[in-house]
């Protein structure tokens, strides 16, 4: 019998899969899809602590966003890293005082100590208000971070492997019995239908909770979530500099306009949209894309349209129903469900917001103490993600070391490697020292080698896991390229005992 189902691959799952195994719990973790592959992959991309929270008076959700904020940039300095904001003054919306009240709260909330603070700017005196119309003459400048969110995700489900659980992708639980002190789960797969034991069972699937709920406790009705669609555009790099901009929509919503991939485009959004569709094929809609371009338009100088976006994506974010009149007011912040009544206990998870994952792992796991006499005390605060063992947190010096130490590898690449795979990236590399050694080239930076890691370390099985939750690489490919390593891909794993090079 094993401890622990955890059901959901996304980042709440992977990372109370990844607690438990840490404090020794046998884990057993399935995802029905991929990792990654719904909500998780589907966010603006942000480690924050949600600045417009604070106008919703929701300051112990803000306070412990920022305060996850540091903890996550020492863990993962390769895949999370600071950002400015830069916040333009619309002296039709909320007058400049409070929102420098507001950025004084921001900036001392959370015990900030490795991100600078913020800063007023004015026309003339900077170039970051240049691409704005004239206008706006002010501005705040604020700090936050950046995420590689899928790749957080992957990161969290690979360290959980590595202290002894078993990850099951593409593995769906059809059947949950429970006993008084075990459950019985059917797990389904291509593999086939087995069936496994477990003291106690989490509910992270996101937005299936509620459908696996009705596996453990058949006849009852009760709906728990709300569910609402966030869709991104993705254009053409439409600012120069490495901030990003905070915009305030006449409607009262607020979008950003982030550099994304390498700064070659610009990442914008989000929408906030009821959602009651097909989960699994979640897109967005030509209205949304319309809003999108017409919101962020309405600060750029070159305004942005429909013909301009290059790629989008949506996801539905499962946030717990607050019965709040307005899809964009529903609160962001975790409710866990400890259900024991009936026998063996199941938690269920709702809501949260990617900033505060660990958090809500290390007590999920705790509101399972009493199933697991002596469990260990909580680990992970003080701990790295796989790869994010850099010293002091300074990726630039980890970089500079990688650069000399493959000197005949372009740089771009290893820069890109070294930010997704952080120190991980020599095992990878290994003894390369020329392009050849990392085996076929598919277009946009990506070789034989890189693939090869992915699927025996970072649990990828097909193209698409690989071009786009693991990496973003099609948006850096052609058709053409992306069609080849997709038919490469799909012959190599029909290959028996395929080999490197091969």
């Amino acid at each position: 019998m094993h401890d622990l189902l955890v059901i959901g691959g996304g980042i709440n799952g992977t990372g109370i899969a990844r607690d438990a195994a840490g404090r020794g719990l046998d884990v057993v973790l399935v995802e029905k899809d991929d990792l990654a592959q719904h909500t998780s992959s589907a966010s603006t991309k942000l480690i924050h602590g949600g600045l417009r929270y604070l106008e919703m008076y929701d300051f112990a959700l803000v306070r412990k966003a920022l305060i996850e904020r540091e903890i996550l940039l020492r863990a993962a300095p390769h895949i999370i890293w600071p950002m400015r904001f830069v916040l333009p003054h619309d002296k039709d919306q909320r007058p400049a005082w409070l929102i420098r009240l507001g950025l004084f709260l921001y900036d001392h909330l959370g015990g900030r100590k490795m991100l600078p603070p913020t800063k007023v700017l004015r026309r003339g005196k900077t170039d970051k208000l240049d691409p704005l119309k004239d206008e706006f003459r002010l501005a705040f400048e604020y700090s936050d971070c950046w995420v590689e969110d899928s790749r957080l995700v992957v990161l969290n489900a690979v360290d959980a492997k590595e202290r002894g659980a078993d990850v099951l992708t593409r593995t769906a639980c059809t059947k949950l019995v429970r006993h008084e002190d075990y459950w019985e789960a059917e797990l389904s797969s291509e593999r086939g239908i087995e069936t496994r034991s477990f003291k106690a069972v989490v509910n992270a699937a996101g937005g299936w909770v509620d459908a696996i709920l009705g596996l453990a406790q058949p006849g009852a009705n009760a709906t728990h979530l709300r569910l609402v669609k966030g869709s991104h555009i993705i254009v053409p790099k439409w600012h120069d500099g490495e901030h990003a901009y905070f915009f305030q929509n006449g409607d009262g919503r607020i979008m950003f306009a982030i550099p994304y991939e390498r700064g070659e485009f610009t990442l914008i959004g989000t929408t906030d949209i009821p959602y009651t569709a097909d989960k699994d094929k979640v897109e967005i809609s030509q209205e949304e894309i319309e809003y999108l371009c017409a919101g962020a338009s309405e600060y750029y100088q070159r305004a942005i349209t429909p013909a301009d976006v290059v790629a989008t994506y949506s996801g539905v974010r499962p946030l717990y129903d607050d019965h709040a009149a307005s899809a964009s007011k529903v609160t962001r912040d975790y409710v866990l469900h400890y259900d024991s009544d009936d026998g063996a206990p199941i938690l269920s998870v709702f809501g949260g917001k990617i900033t505060t994952y660990r958090e809500l792992a290390e007590e999920a796991v705790a509101e399972l103490a009493p199933v697991f006499e002596g469990l260990p005390h909580a680990w992970t605060k003080q701990a790295s993600l796989p790869g994010g063992d850099i010293a002091a947190a300074n990726f630039d010096a980890f970089l500079s070391g990688i650069v000399i130490a493959y000197p005949h590898l372009p740089i771009e690449l290893l820069t890109r490697l070294a930010r997704a795979y952080g120190t991980r990236a020599r095992a990878l590399l290994g003894d390369a020292a020329s392009m050849s050694d990392l085996g076929r080239e598919f277009g946009g930076g990506l070789t034989e080698r890189e693939v090869t890691w992915l699927i025996e370390q970072e649990f990828a099985g097909t193209a698409e896991d690989v071009l786009r939750r693991r990496s973003k690489l099609y948006l850096h490919m052609t058709q053409e390229e992306q069609g080849a390593f997709t038919d490469w891909f799909a012959t190599r794993q029909r290959t028996p005992n395929h080999k490197f090079g091969q």
